[in-house]
């Protein structure tokens, strides 16, 4: 028998509970994991709490992130004892995912945990870090520098723009963070943050083109929020757009893309190539420090994640939420 937090939906309604489950109930894979550290990510509490249709099948264990140790396995690239990592894949939302203490999974979805790393280590980063360290490559790869201008984060108190502030300051950017939460100042200074604005400055219904005010972003918001950051951006500017807290609407015009020639980049963190994360884990694994980590990151039970849910889906959580889930 093991843990999980099980989500399930039929005539009774739709619910979420902590309950114990056999080994012979995991769905197919050819590697089993003994997980031994999960997350609470936004899109763990929109299945959890029903608020929006994020599971396509019931019952569901949801959890998009998991570390722990291989324990049986079918794969010739991954062996009993292997550390290992997973973020993304469609887990917590079509199979069963991290929150629980058994995971059986398609090897093909896991990548190796890096030897710098810690299980613990790696789930206070999770698919947060992950897709901020995604967006910093992106504005890379299209030349953005710390000596060409000011990077601006959005939803800079969440899980992504926490550490796309950590990274960028880290990397040596001029890093703005726009926040709902100001008095997070000390906490987003800690991160790295230079200066800090109040997200409603950007949040409302702005012009097709504002003054230029920064060479690059990380957008966790979406709406009126990244519509007003690209017509802020400077002429060759890019903007990596990871998130839509806000809206999932994009109320914008042409003209910055058209008269700046500024570039939109999207980033997807779910269904990543290989390649790509083990480029991404990498970095992470040698910018962040544990300091970093422990600034941005609490850790709570598997018995306390229903009612962490309410308080996440409240804006009541900064930075990130590691699940213990043998406790």
């Amino acid at each position: 028998m093991f843990n999980a937090i099980l989500i399930e939906k039929d005539d009774k309604g739709y619910r979420s509970a902590l309950t114990q489950l056999e080994q012979s109930q995991l769905p197919e894979g050819d590697v089993t994991v003994q997980v031994e550290y999960s997350s609470l990510n936004y899109k763990d509490g929109l299945a959890i709490s029903g608020k929006s249709p994020v599971v396509r099948h019931f019952p569901m264990i949801p959890g998009i992130d998991l570390a722990g140790t291989v324990i049986e396995s079918q794969s010739a690239q991954y062996h009993v004892g292997d550390k290992v990592l997973l973020n993304g894949w469609g887990v917590g939302e079509k199979h069963w995912g991290g929150l629980a203490q058994l995971a059986r999974l398609n090897s093909q979805w896991l990548i190796p945990l890096p030897q710098q790393l810690t299980t613990k280590e790696c789930m206070a980063i999770g698919t947060a870090g992950y897709t901020a360290m995604l967006a910093v490559i992106a504005l890379e790869k299209h030349g953005i520098s710390p000596d060409k201008g000011k990077i601006i984060v959005t939803g800079a108190n969440g899980g992504v723009g926490s550490f796309a502030i950590a990274i960028l300051a880290q990397l040596g950017y001029h890093v703005i963070a726009s926040t709902g939460r100001t008095d997070q100042t000390v906490y987003l200074t800690q991160l790295g943050a230079s200066e800090i604005i109040d997200r409603n400055e950007l949040s409302q219904p702005g012009k097709p083109l504002m003054k230029e005010r920064w060479i690059g972003a990380v957008d966790c918001v979406g709406g009126h929020t990244l519509a007003n950051v690209c017509a802020s951006t400077q002429y060759g500017g890019t903007v990596a757009c990871c998130g839509l807290a806000q809206s999932i609407d994009f109320p914008s015009s042409v003209a910055p893309f058209i008269l700046r020639g500024i570039t939109l980049a999207g980033i997807d963190s779910v269904m990543r190539p290989y390649a790509d994360r083990i480029d991404a884990w990498e970095r992470l694994a040698t910018i962040l420090d544990e300091s970093k980590l422990d600034l941005m990151s609490k850790t709570i039970s598997l018995t306390e994640v229903i009612t962490t849910v309410t308080q996440l889906m409240q804006g009541q959580i900064r930075g990130r939420i590691i699940v213990d889930v043998n406790q």
